[in-house]
């Protein structure tokens, strides 16, 4: 049997709009403002057919370094062996979402805007830089109500 390797081959689900998303495209997604230098995850919309990405770029995200009526201009990187290529991808805006991965980021840098404005008020260090997951504090677990129990393996048995 002759074997399909075109642009859209095995792409059935991960063009598929979502359940019960369907119908007309909104409004909002025509309406966003994309300036250059904003992060954008890229995910092809199969609705429209115009400025699709190639499914490698499906799901990835990257740096708008161009903007036109209809489409922006996005830099990913491609990992190509052992290097990684800064490639240039064209997609219309259907395609593209602004990414939510600095949300947190400019969310902790106003937190420690404010933070540091109430330290220096009230004239105390803080502490404002991340600080990794700590081990647990010590504990004691008396033995007086709670006898302790050997725990062992149960031998191996067929099932048949």
């Amino acid at each position: 049997m002759p074997h399909s390797f075109g642009y859209r081959a095995r792409t059935r689900h991960m063009y598929a709009r979502d359940f019960r998303k369907h119908g007309p495209i909104h409004l909002s997604t025509y309406l966003k403002i994309y300036k250059v230098g904003d992060i954008v995850d890229i995910k092809g919309d199969g609705a429209v057919q115009k400025g699709l990405p190639h499914k490698f770029y499906h799901g990835r995200t990257g740096v708008v370094y161009n903007v036109t009526k209809s489409a922006v201009g996005v830099i990913v990187h491609k990992r190509v062996g052992n290097r990684y290529l800064e490639k240039r991808v064209n997609v219309r805006i259907e395609h593209v979402n602004h990414s939510k991965c600095r949300d947190d980021f400019l969310r902790r840098v106003k937190e420690n805007g404010a933070k540091a404005k109430a330290a220096r008020e009230s004239g105390e260090r803080v502490q404002l830089t991340r600080q990794p997951l700590q081990p647990r504090k010590a504990r004691r677990v008396s033995t007086k109500n709670n006898v302790p129990t050997t725990i062992t393996a149960i031998p191996y048995d067929t099932l048949i």
